[in-house]
């Protein structure tokens, strides 16, 4: 039965009792020993039994910041018809009354008990003082999610469950690389021999010239590389001109740009010398070198082993060397975002050598292709146990002759890739979805057919199965067809409302791993006992919405980081929903990165089990807040597609 608190049944509390609590609470935790000593002698407890109103919206006058001990509050919306609108259940070490007592307002929204409660009471005289005198204890009240947990988060996540190994201070993420130019850039005229180049270079002790032209424009750069390949190789005479074999144009990035990003652009760029520039011009030249000076070790090393292997077998243990460069990103600093990032282009380049050497095997195919990356592949989200999702599409056949030489050709080419791959430790999909399995691997039209099918008779079944393939990107071939294939899918599927309805419906049935009272759900027996699956229960509600509305917009972005982004510049999605979104999801996937290498460095298999139970308080709150921000999704889609 509800009832509305009438009179207040409240006690004093032994101060000690509070001051342990509150040390365990943000953001009470950041508070000074004193001053938590001080005002816990202030604080009072109340009981509040289950069904009763604590606050009424637009009546309770708000006089004590009411902190959770035990129990919980659903708090909830009604309008003037009774239409009751639910927002939020908040539990143990949650608030309630902070905006009312800040703004000096009546209380906005209703709030009442779902079970037997008790609060500790802050005065609200005491409250508004420590807002005035604690910067980030009045961030906290007033800003979201995002800026309310997940720093302090980060932080134990950091220095708790990842033992240092380096003595590395995030320099990666934290120097730009402008901090790295160590003199002014030394040019030559394009019209100067590659003698005179030479020359220069060793004068200077520097293994790179800008090359400017006659109206001082930088146009190119020549490098100590470019001497011993296109010059002393080839036998070409001293006198030639530098402009016969520089490189052009220079490639550039921001001066203000972090080392991990220009590190990041010189792998997938596959260039060593890095131009700087501040506004049009450029202010100095950096190599790979410099950045792996900075680091100490560097995935760099490690990339440039795996494009330099002639022979697959030679990759393998190279492959395997991965997590250790993870390992080191961890403990500089590195958020999931990132982590990913750096995964995706070591594994792509793998990738890339791996069929490189297989097409110098098989001679070259019958017709161009474009090998598939699906699932957290095609998102760029891998993490340490990553499965094959993949697949192959070819240019459609001229003819049957033409067609058997293709099916004959991919047949023996995808099987052996998929087996090499295995073999450098990414196992082979459960379901088969890989491009050794000849339903997987088609020309053109069969898969723009198979899509077609999916989308334009939409089975719930078959959606369900077929989510995988709609975050497909290319990975290594000719691209174009890749693209063409997505730019079909753009056009096509924001004009499908059952398929979207049907994806929509599933997107709901991932419900977040809460139970009425905010307590984690998890495992009651088995191997994962006490434990739950943070990516089926935590991430994939993220990247289910992502894809989702990616689709509907026809936005072409397979990243789920990246899809909200694109979501909310194109302002499909508010910015606080985006900022929350982003956080509630990278922290999850810090989370799990977490977790997994700790498997690894204990001998066992990664997975995705997370067990609360070794989670620090704040951890335990900030995940509780990350599963939080599925149910604003759900309200999201719910609106989206009202017919759900």
């Amino acid at each position: 039965m509800t009832r509305e608190k009438k009179g207040k049944d409240v006690h004093s509390v032994t101060p000690e009792v509070v001051v342990d609590f509150l040390k365990k609470t943000i953001p009470f935790h950041q508070l000074p020993k004193d001053t938590l000593d001080k005002i816990a002698k202030e604080v009072t407890i109340d009981f509040f039994p289950e069904g009763t109103i604590i606050f009424k919206q637009q009546e309770t006058v708000v006089e004590h910041l009411y902190i959770i001990q035990k129990g919980g509050v659903k708090i909830y919306l009604k309008d003037e018809e009774g239409m009751v609108t639910l927002k939020d259940f908040r539990g143990e070490g949650s608030y309630i009354g902070a905006l009312p007592m800040i703004h000096g307002a009546t209380a906005n929204l209703n709030v009442e008990t779902v079970e037997d409660t008790f609060c500790f009471l802050l005065p609200k005289e005491t409250f508004l003082k420590l807002i005035n005198e604690q910067a980030g204890f009045a961030q906290f009240y007033l800003k979201s999610f995002s800026d309310k947990f997940i720093r302090t988060a980060y932080a134990e996540l950091r220095h708790h469950k990842v033992a240092p190994r380096t003595e590395g201070a995030l320099y990666l993420f934290s120097v730009t690389v402008k901090d790295l130019i160590k003199r002014e850039p030394i040019t030559i005229q394009a019209s100067q021999t590659v003698q005179k180049a030479a020359i220069e270079m060793a004068r200077h002790h520097i293994g790179s010239l800008l090359v400017r032209d006659e109206q001082d424009e930088i146009i190119g750069i020549i490098t100590d590389k470019d001497l011993r390949n296109k010059v002393v190789a080839k036998a070409r005479p001293y006198n030639t001109a530098v402009s016969d074999v520089m490189s052009s144009p220079v490639a550039t990035i921001d001066s203000d740009t972090i080392c991990f990003d220009a590190l990041l652009y010189m792998m997938r760029n596959r260039i060593h010398h890095l131009g700087l520039k501040k506004g049009k011009k450029v202010i100095g030249v950096i190599t790979s070198h410099d950045i792996m000076v900075l680091q100490g070790s560097s995935p760099i090393y490690l990339f440039r082993e795996i494009v330099a292997q002639n022979r697959i077998e030679d990759i393998y243990p190279l492959a395997k060397k991965i997590p250790l460069i993870v390992r080191t990103l961890i403990e500089e600093g590195a958020k999931a975002n990132n982590i990913t990032r750096m995964i995706t282009i070591l594994n792509d380049h793998i990738l890339s050598r791996i069929l490189f050497l297989l097409e110098s095997k098989f001679g070259a195919p019958p017709l161009p292709y474009c090998w598939l990356l699906m699932g957290s592949e095609g998102r760029k989200e891998q993490t340490f146990k990553t499965d094959q999702d993949n697949a192959l599409i070819f240019q459609d056949p001229e003819n049957q002759e033409q067609g058997r030489a293709c099916s004959e050709y991919f047949a023996r080419f995808a099987a052996e890739a998929v087996e090499h791959l295995e073999k450098c430790g990414y196992s082979k999909c459960p379901g088969e979805i890989m491009a050794s399995n000849p339903k997987w691997c088609q020309p053109y039209s069969s898969w723009q057919q198979t899509f077609d099918g999916w989308i334009l008779k939409p089975e719930p079944k078959e959606i369900l199965h077929s989510t995988i393939f709609f975050d497909f990107r290319p990975g290594y071939g000719t691209f174009d067809l890749g693209f063409r294939l997505r730019d079909h899918l753009s056009a096509t599927i924001p004009q499908q409302e059952i398929f979207l309805f049907h994806l929509a419906k599933d997107c709901l049935e991932a419900r977040p791993p809460l139970t009425f009272f905010r307590n984690f759900i998890v495992e009651k027996d088995g191997e994962h006992r006490n434990s739950l699956d943070i990516k089926k229960r935590g991430l994939v509600p993220f990247v289910d919405f992502a894809r989702l509305f990616a689709l509907k917009f026809g936005l072409k972005e397979t990243n789920t980081v990246r899809r909200l982004e694109a979501l909310h510049e194109q302002e499909h999605i508010s910015k606080e929903l985006f900022s929350e979104t982003v956080e509630a999801y990278e922290f999850q996937m810090q989370l799990r990165f977490i977790h997994q290498l700790r498997c690894m460095e204990e001998g066992r298999e990664p997975d995705n089990y997370i067990r609360p139970s070794d989670l620090t308080d704040i951890e335990k709150q900030t995940l509780k807040e990350a599963f939080g921000v599925i149910n604003r999704l759900h309200s999201v889609i719910k609106e989206t597609f009202p017919m759900i």
